[in-house]
């Protein structure tokens, strides 16, 4: 296996002074998920990443990116580590003949992400963003990573102000950028959602020459976006969408679609329960096909398609003698999120409890867009719901008495209040902003799995 970067390629890509002879197989801007013979990239941040710069030599690191001289041990000396960072990711870019897709949007753009590097995979060789790094680091630490011989490269790109998906989309070039949704997030930072539309088409602005936009022909926004492009294909329910969905069957545990794709008709099946992720394919399905993919062989991919950690992961539990099944959608949450989370959530049998935390960078409509919730909710005929944060006091105050089940200020009473409300046979659907405080509500709760009863045991106290 040949070196990702060696002395002399990331000194050429970044103008900077190489010191000693290396070579690197990786990068890394963390310490504690370093590997040996990866490159320490120390980026400033709260804490200033040159301080770990001796903590990665020890943890096996091959060299390390730095603004300051040092002497005797492998290194690559530069100006400033992000912009090393930046130029290392445009030389990857160049050196590559990789078919480059760049993926935002205000709801599912991680999702859809995932499944375009599942289909991608299955056809050649594929690097992808890993996580969620969608941000100014996040972005070209992962093209810097990719390998020359890549035949697809898959990136997210998030923001919350204008002008970041400028900057990053003038890093990776993409040859398709794809927009899943406009939704109101990031309200904190725009005025309206109109705004945060035209932020989210700044990543088409550095398509390639001949490159081709993907957007949500069911979109209020769809002009806003379709009018910076030349070559544009759409996807969604309209009857002029180049991968429309026909119909579909949804189920609790996934779906079963007609797509029309390139004035063909396929049956697409999914193991994904909801709407939006019948959304998310039309997208995942139309992109990979612009990319040479042909539509049978994806359809396949998704058939067999994992759940993604925190957006729609189902658990069978067993919590204090009840059998429950739990539905993780703690990864993050906006009103778009949420209303499809609590619709696959009304697909159940059985008690429906919704427990929702905050939903954050909503700005001056916070209050609102909290309360606005008892729409889905019922719309959705859930049973219960438990409500957890500030914001969510909100929905709180304009639940019926039949339906609200408590509120409370953090998710560690909030997860003493839904154990008081489980009963046997229920399914608990989990939602709320990363800050919120349900993903580590949803870690307690399956740390508590298989615990007999909560009254008077050590050990279901010691696991929650």
């Amino acid at each position: 296996m040949s070196a990702l970067w060696t002395h002399t390629d990331a000194a050429a890509a970044t103008g900077g002074q190489a010191v000693g002879e290396w070579a690197v197989n990786g990068l890394s801007i963390d310490t504690r998920s370093l590997a040996e013979g990866q490159l320490f990239v120390p980026l400033k941040d709260i804490r200033n990443g040159h301080d770990f710069i001796p903590l990665a030599y020890e943890k096996g690191a091959a060299a390390v990116i730095s603004e300051h001289d040092i002497k005797h041990v492998p290194a690559l000396i530069v100006p400033d580590s992000l912009k090393a960072l930046e130029d290392l990711a445009i030389a990857a870019r160049k050196r590559s003949a990789a078919k480059r897709i760049a993926v935002t949007g205000s709801v599912g753009k991680t999702s859809v992400k995932e499944m375009i590097a599942a289909i991608c995979r299955a056809d050649g060789n594929t690097h992808a963003s890993i996580k969620s790094f969608n941000n100014h680091w996040g972005v070209p630490l992962t093209l810097a990573g990719m390998a020359k011989d890549t035949q697809y490269g898959v990136f997210e790109m998030g923001m919350n102000h204008a002008g970041e998906l400028a900057d990053l989309t003038k890093i990776v070039r993409p040859d398709i950028a794809v927009i899943t949704k406009i939704a109101p997030a990031h309200l904190a930072h725009f005025k309206s959602v109109e705004e945060i539309a035209y932020a989210k088409a700044e990543i088409l602005e550095g398509l390639t020459k001949d490159g081709t936009a993907i957007l949500p022909r069911d979109s209020e926004f769809y002009t806003i976006l379709a009018q910076r492009m030349g070559r544009v294909l759409t996807f969604g329910w309209h009857a002029k969408a180049d991968a429309c969905i026909i119909e579909t069957n949804l189920t609790s545990t996934g779906s079963r679609s007609i797509i029309r794709i390139a004035n063909q008709y396929f049956e697409v099946e999914l193991p994904l329960p909801g709407k939006h992720w019948v959304e998310n394919a039309a997208c995942a399905l139309l992109t990979t096909y612009q990319a040479g993919i042909k539509v049978e062989k994806s359809i396949k991919i998704l058939k067999n398609m994992n759940k993604i950690r925190g957006r729609g992961e189902i658990h069978t539990l067993s919590i204090g003698g009840k059998n429950l099944n739990l539905i993780d959608e703690s990864y993050n949450a906006n009103p778009e999120s949420m209303a499809a989370s609590i619709a696959v959530l009304g697909l159940s049998t059985g008690r429906k409890i919704a427990v929702l935390g905050d939903m954050l960078e909503l700005g001056d409509k916070e209050a609102s867009l909290h309360a606005q919730l008892l729409a889905p909710l019922r719309s959705a005929k859930i049973d219960q719901v438990i409500t957890c944060g500030k914001h969510m006091k909100n929905l709180h105050n304009v639940l019926p008495d039949s339906m609200n089940a408590g509120w409370f200020e953090g998710h560690e009473k909030c997860l003493d209040g839904l154990l008081l409300q489980v009963q046997d046979g229920d399914t608990i659907m989990v939602k709320g902003s990363n800050a919120s405080g349900m993903g580590k509500l949803v870690a307690k709760l399956k740390l508590a799995n298989g615990l007999k009863s909560h009254n008077n045991n050590k050990e279901y106290a010691n696991a929650l």
